[in-house]
């Protein structure tokens, strides 16, 4: 029996269980969007821009762990696509590309021509570096092959994008889906999926029962093999600490009596200090990359011994030397390890984490002074149960990430690896088709002006989003490295740039907005703010403008050595290894 290849995709689609997909139409797919139309049990989530579709789909990924479907049409729809594949790449998210392609009889394959047809773009080979896979679909009898492929490839192993480009021709095409090749039954498939990975563990069983002080480290890597209940499991049965990169946030509560916070360059002061004085560093699920660790890497943890755990073997030691590299699922290597017995004797070293702990909490600086955006950040916390909370990059993902207690069950979505401004509205929409419930953005004034125009989404579906925006009128990350490293010359993020007026902006879109200036009143008007599911935009200001992220780590500074800097006689008394010469 045949069937249209466009019909073919959206099936498979079905049978993987996705009936959720996102996109921007245009004549190149048109075949695609009709076939979408004919199936009840799909639907379509319509962007405004390209980029808002695949962080849509990225969000929607992240929520299900399902592969995130993202269609756009050919030459600037596909390229429009390529911030959120990068984004989802480094982050290691699962998603499907589907870009249309120009017929294949108008096509240039190898021919000296800058194109051939119309919005035509070899959009292939621009994204091969930040995929797992890609391909030209251009013949018929591929069609099931490749599309199983592709899928497979996308949660297999360390997850991750994959594209598929499908010309027109090939798309009104008919096929007999069941004489085509099936990628499942090759030699192809049985190689991959009988890959053995290394799970050893004997060798860190008895590193921790020599170790006097322990640190878990987790990451991105643990959240993504659904290992959070094995971690908690484990680290409560051996009173064990741990400290999270920004990418695995929340992968463990803040009710975890010895969760010691976010590390690395903006990481909480008492986390850095737990990294730095270990003796035994087990990271789960994280490549360790300089804004863990700092730009002098024989000054991290320079007394402790390393042990790295990753589904990706190319990951393991690629940045730093480690005692044991493991090469293994996060979640497998949890459960392998937590059957195992050991003791460990880290009472006293229990101890010394919670005087780290008590003595820096997150919304205080070191004069004991609040401070405010952190403050106005615990604020909002207060009134979540278990929204999924979707942060742009800025300043503000900084005061999330130190601040934000999570709870049980609940979502913190950042753009890690590609940090790509313009990610949490788009990426909180998907969310919150995912999850069918309230969902929360989080953005910078410059963040949210990126991908503004998806607000006409959240407005056409009445979706239950409340955006909070963050404003101190200029881009304060990097206006804050030109107050330390470039002589207070503030070109492009307080120079020539601006704020437009975001409550008119977001009523233009028939959305309700508010400004909150004074944070004495937050609590009453964050309580009125939920008592609905509507969608709404708030927009605080920020009276100092200026703004920091504290503590911060400067360029060749070990970790624990952070600024502001401690009274070094107070900064001594903390160490429990040899600080280093000044």
């Amino acid at each position: 029996m045949k069937i249209k290849v466009s019909d073919y995709l959206i099936e498979f689609l079905l049978s993987q269980n996705i009936n959720k997909v996102f996109g921007y139409v245009g004549g190149a797919v048109a075949h695609i969007y009709h076939s979408i139309g004919k199936y009840e049990e799909i639907e379509i989530i319509n962007s405004i821009h390209e980029q808002g579709a695949g962080f849509a789909a990225e969000g929607y990924a992240r929520v299900t762990g399902k592969t995130g479907v993202a269609i756009a049409t050919s030459g600037p729809g596909a390229t429009n696509l390529i911030t959120s594949i990068g984004s989802c790449f480094f982050d290691s998210i699962p998603t499907l590309f589907i870009t249309g392609q120009v017929n294949t009889y108008e096509y240039k394959y190898n021919q000296p021509l800058r194109q051939m047809g119309f919005q035509e773009a070899d959009i292939v080979r621009i994204v091969s570096p930040i995929v797992k896979y890609s391909v030209m679909i251009d013949r018929v009898e591929n069609v099931r092959y490749e599309l199983e492929k592709a899928y497979f490839l996308s949660q297999h192993a360390r997850k991750g994008p994959v594209l598929i480009d499908l010309p027109m021709d090939i798309q009104r095409s008919e096929i007999d889906v069941e004489s085509q090749a099936s990628f499942f039954e090759s030699h192809e498939y049985k190689n991959l999926s009988t890959q053995k990975i290394s799970s050893d563990i004997d060798v860190v069983v008895k590193l921790l029962h020599n170790s006097l002080r322990p640190v878990v480290l987790v990451g991105g890597g643990v959240r993504l093999s659904n290992a959070q209940t094995a971690l908690l499991h484990f680290l409560k049965k051996n009173s064990l600490p741990v400290v999270y990169s920004l990418m695995g946030k929340d992968v463990i509560t803040q009710e975890y009596e010895y969760n010691m916070g976010l590390i690395g360059s903006y990481g909480n002061r008492y986390g850095n200090l737990a990294l730095a004085n270990s003796d035994l560093i087990l990271v789960l699920g994280s490549r360790l990359d300089t804004r863990q660790t700092g730009t002098n890497l024989s000054t991290f943890a320079r007394e402790a011994k390393i042990v790295q755990v990753d589904i990706d073997a190319d990951e393991l030691g690629s940045k730093m030397d480690v005692a044991v590299a493991i090469c293994c699922d996060a979640k497998e290597f949890i459960e392998k390890i937590d059957r195992a017995t050991f003791t460990m004797d880290t009472n006293e070293w229990l101890k010394v984490l919670k005087l780290y702990k008590k003595s820096f909490p997150s919304l205080l600086g070191i004069d004991n002074n609040e401070k405010i955006p952190n403050l106005i950040v615990s604020k909002i916390a207060n009134h979540l149960s278990d929204e999924v909370v979707c942060v742009d990059v800025g300043q503000h993902q900084m005061w999330v990430a130190q601040s934000l207690d999570v709870k049980e069950s609940q979502r913190v979505l950042f753009s890690g690896g590609m940090g790509a401004m313009g990610f949490a509205l788009p990426c909180a929409i998907g969310a919150c088709i995912a999850s069918a419930k309230r969902t929360i953005a989080i953005a910078g004034d410059g963040g949210i002006q990126m991908n503004i125009q998806e607000l006409e989404v959240i407005k056409r579906r009445n979706l239950p989003i409340k955006i909070f925006v963050f404003n101190n009128h200029n881009l304060g990350m990097v206006r804050q490295f030109q107050e330390i490293y470039f002589d207070k010359k503030y070109l492009g993020t307080v120079d020539d740039y601006s704020v437009p007026n975001l409550v008119d902006i977001v009523k233009a879109y028939g959305i309700s907005s508010r400004t909150i200036g004074d944070i004495d009143s937050m609590d009453a008007e964050l309580a009125d703010i939920f008592a609905t599911d509507a969608p709404e935009l708030i927009n605080i200001e920020l009276k100092e403008q200026m703004t920091t992220v504290e503590p911060k780590l400067i360029v060749n500074k070990p970790i624990e050595d952070m600024y502001p800097f401690l009274q070094r006689d107070d900064f001594y008394a903390l160490m429990l290894v040899k600080p280093l010469e000044e």
